[in-house]
């Protein structure tokens, strides 16, 4: 029998995704014991202009492995995305997938689950900071993860706050337009930070955090780039990393609090040891809580293999003769 691939488009992508589906599967993959060896730090190739970004891994139980490879020219501003996920048993591609959209929905749908189990609130009051794919990504997420309480944006332009709320009451979620983002933040129990400023100064500051608050902060990934000051990351008496060491060592926001003086380390934990009962998220409803994300491969797996068993059972993607043949090497 032939082996055969099944090649996802983004458009099968956003056809095969699930909410609720996608939160429940990153749950049982952070609750899992998983090794250091399976998910390896990325690596990150730069040119004059031009950067690829790896991320590699074994997902818990073995079904798959694969990679997310990122090559971006910010000076362009065009990115790819792609996936290959391997069959664990017979080394076969079993896909590729355009992870245009798995990016956002993979960061999203982990948010929603760190703030499922960060929250102080039943029913939190949210401001939205961006207005971008990823703030919408974010907002649906959280809103299929549990009931919201009022929900305000905030975006430079009014235009585009305008529009993140059309599209955001086509999905049944009322928004409303905030005049700065601390006028959107002074009366919200999560905070999500989905946007940078167009120097990388600081769009969120710990001078407008109240004790309660969640924080969830995804904007800010590389060193140059900026989303929290540092009195943020110095107010918050708990900071949930997806991914520890590259969030203390290789984004801005963290880069610069240490440069000012903030010690943070005592107080940085993983996710998965949250998530998994290792560690207590919250422990006092007065806590300033930070999940600080740069993503993981655990969690574009986790997406991507989802997308393929749901894309499988509804019948779309692309089937081709496999174009890579595993190779014999016991011979």
């Amino acid at each position: 029998m032939i082996a055969r691939t099944l090649v996802l488009t983004d458009a099968d992508v956003r056809e095969a995704f699930d909410w609720t589906t996608a939160i429940a599967a990153l749950r049982e993959a952070y609750s899992s014991s998983v090794s250091d060896k399976q998910f390896p730090p990325r690596s990150m190739a730069r040119g004059d202009g031009v950067w690829l970004r790896t991320l590699t891994g074994i997902l818990p139980g073995q079904s798959f492995m694969g990679a997310k490879m990122i090559a971006a020219s910010p000076k362009a501003a065009f990115a790819s995305y792609l996936m290959p996920l391997f069959d664990c048993e017979t080394m076969a591609l079993a896909a590729l997938l355009d992870a245009a959209s798995i990016t956002g929905y993979r960061t999203a749908a982990t948010s929603a689950l760190a703030a499922q189990v960060l929250l102080a609130q039943p029913r939190p009051r949210v401001a939205v900071i961006g207005s971008g794919f990823e703030a919408q990504t974010h907002l649906e997420a959280l809103a299929q993860a549990g009931p919201l309480g009022d929900v305000q944006v905030y975006s430079p332009r009014e235009s585009s706050r305008a529009g993140f709320r059309q599209a955001m009451a086509k999905k049944g979620i009322a928004v409303a337009a905030a005049e700065s983002a601390r006028e959107a933040v002074a009366s919200a129990d999560l905070v999500v930070c989905a946007a940078r400023s167009r120097d990388e100064s600081p769009t969120c500051c710990g001078e407008w955090l109240k004790e309660g608050m969640t924080v969830l902060s995804i904007g800010s990934t590389l060193p140059e780039q900026r989303e929290l000051d540092a009195e943020a990351v110095s107010r918050a008496d708990l900071i949930v990393a997806d991914m520890v060491e590259e969030v203390a060592h290789d984004t801005g926001d963290m880069l610069a609090a240490a440069a000012a003086g903030v010690a943070f380390s005592h107080k940085l934990v993983s996710l998965s040891d949250v998530v998994s009962g290792n560690l207590t998220g919250r422990s006092s409803p007065n806590q300033i809580l930070l999940y600080k994300s740069v993503g993981a491969a655990i969690q574009d797996l986790t997406i991507a293999a989802m997308c393929v068993a749901r894309a499988k059972a509804i019948g779309i993607g692309t089937e081709i003769p496999a174009p890579i043949q595993p190779v014999d090497k016991g011979k």
